[in-house]
């Protein structure tokens, strides 16, 4: 966070669903400095996580894991909602 200008202690990341991907939606991370109306806020190792509301309907029971092992290292959404998703596990479908 802080190569990209942000403060771990008092900003954000952001977790939400947009259009698109192969599957028809695909998960958005990205750091924010700001919270707005109707975010949902979850703090985890010191890490504040923001979502917003409509995302948050697709995103709940999700877990976001880091993985550094042999296929490449990354974050890795594991959705129960998602009823299929694509082969690089960035993009889902309801």
């Amino acid at each position: 966070m802080s190569e990209d200008g942000y403060n771990a202690v008092t900003d954000y990341v952001r977790v939400g669903v947009k259009s698109g991907g192969c599957s028809g939606l695909s998960y958005d991370l990205k750091f924010d400095k700001a919270q707005q109306e109707g975010d949902k806020v979850f703090e985890d190792n010191g890490v504040k996580i923001i979502v917003d509301k409509k995302s948050f309907l697709y995103l709940i029971g999700t877990t976001l894991e880091y993985s550094g092992g042999l296929n490449g290292t990354g974050f890795v959404f594991n959705n129960p909602n998602a009823s299929r998703t694509c082969g690089c596990g960035e993009s889902f479908s309801l």
